[in-house]
């Protein structure tokens, strides 16, 4: 009753239109004064400062910082062309050309919304001017963004790993096998659009063009495979990994292309900062949501429930979808993880799963929530930096969220996709 209570509260926070934080927080100081009045405040306060002060989370300012370095800088004109150079000319070149600029940006900054901005101005007007319907176009883009969730340096892994305990160097091995499979998924529905629609490719890049755009292209590639090579070469960690990134990314914008200046570099810096605390404070809520949820033994009744039903990892997987792909049509990505994995990884453990299959389905679901209506994230931040209308962008999305359900089920009922490379890392 008291969990219900607790629940009812901030699903009334949250149809009220109050910022996440206290949504999560004023449930949870509440139920802290009202069930826990033995706790001594200074308790709470430990566990709100102490949950961020840990060594792993430092990767995310890092990698955020990094993303838009390049994001503001010409790292993702010079990918893009790359790419294009390459296979633009090929029938469907252009979406595949979309597809495959989104994976290899979000390898090399981990964040959806930081792809959208970069690319998305860049590849709208060339997919219609390959005669693809707008609707197609603009559902294609938001939809390959997604991929950098996957696909290492991920965000959204990062923390599901400091919420669980489980290695990010292994999550991010297994993210960039799905976020590959993901991407094939979405190039099989591009080449099947195209043979029906007959929309156009592009002339065949000279052998000049393509060298150019390979010598601009090469340095910007060269980070994920710093970023990877230094990980599983064991040179440094993940968050050191992200310190690099930001060294490798300020040398190429500012002293290699010479993008933009100190002054754009302080703007960069500044807007960061503004991202990297509105994740923060989402943390510090969520440890304290952690605790009091371990207090109420949730967990721990939900894997008795379970139990008591006879529900094996099959059904389980299925509850687990049904709930995140509902959570992440009105909820945040941060959000998600950091109010629902505390309550069912548990339960999975309990039932045999691999922590790192679990992330990536739970990896999975949010990318499909970020596209899904009506407050899929990625639809806005695709219609505010095209200035389309997010109608427009939600007929256009269907087709993508059908192909992410493929793979979700594929995902999920095939574990060997997200954990047979583990043996060749470890």
């Amino acid at each position: 009753m008291t969990v219900f209570l607790l629940c009812l509260l901030a699903a009334v926070l949250l149809a009220l239109g109050f910022e996440m934080f206290l949504v999560m927080g004023v449930p949870s100081l509440l139920g802290w004064y009202l069930f826990y009045p033995t706790i001594p405040p200074v308790a709470l306060a430990q566990k709100l400062l102490g949950g961020v002060n840990v060594s792993t989370l430092l990767a995310i300012p890092f990698f955020i910082f990094a993303a838009d370095i390049m994001a503001r800088g010409s790292i993702a004109k010079r990918l893009t062309d790359l790419v294009k150079t390459n296979i633009g000319h090929l029938r469907g070149g252009i979406g595949h050309t979309t597809v495959v600029s989104c994976m290899g940006f979000g390898a090399i900054c981990g964040s959806a919304p930081a792809t959208v901005a970069a690319l998305g101005r860049l590849l709208h007007p060339e997919l219609l001017k390959a005669r693809y319907e707008e609707k197609f176009a603009l559902g294609l883009i938001a939809s390959s963004a997604e991929c950098a969730l996957l696909i290492p340096p991920s965000i959204t892994l990062i923390i599901y790993g400091w919420l669980t305990g489980t290695s990010i160097a292994d999550l991010f091995a297994a993210g960039f096998v799905v976020g590959v499979v993901l991407g094939i998924a979405f190039m099989i529905y591009v080449q099947f659009v195209t043979w029906r629609t007959g929309a156009g490719s592009f002339e065949r890049a000279s052998r000049s063009q393509r060298l150019l755009a390979l010598r601009d292209g090469l340095v910007a590639l060269g980070m994920p495979f710093i970023i990877l090579g230094g990980i599983y070469g064991g040179i440094f960690t993940a968050t050191e990994a992200a310190a690099v990134a930001v060294v490798y990314a300020l040398v190429i914008e500012m002293l290699i292309y010479r993008s933009f200046g100190l002054k754009t570099l302080m703007e960069v810096a500044e807007s960061s900062a503004i991202t990297v605390v509105v994740i923060f404070i989402l943390l510090a809520m969520g440890s304290m949501l952690s605790f009091l949820i371990t207090l109420g033994q949730v967990p721990s009744y939900f894997t008795q429930l379970f139990a008591a039903w006879n529900v094996d990892w099959i059904v389980f997987f299925l509850i687990v979808n049904i709930v995140l792909l509902i959570a992440g049509m009105f909820i945040d990505p941060n959000s998600i993880l950091l109010v629902l994995v505390p309550t069912f990884f548990p339960v999975a453990t309990s039932l045999g799963i691999d922590p790192v299959h679990f992330g990536i389905v739970v990896c999975l679901n949010i990318c499909i929530g970020m596209i899904t209506p009506p407050f899929g994230l990625d639809l806005f931040i695709v219609s505010s930096t095209l200035r389309r209308p997010v109608e427009l962008i939600v007929r256009g999305i269907w087709p993508f969220i059908f192909t992410n359900l493929i793979v979700l089920l594929l995902i999920t009922y095939v574990p060997q996709f997200s954990t047979a490379i583990l043996s060749v890392v470890r």
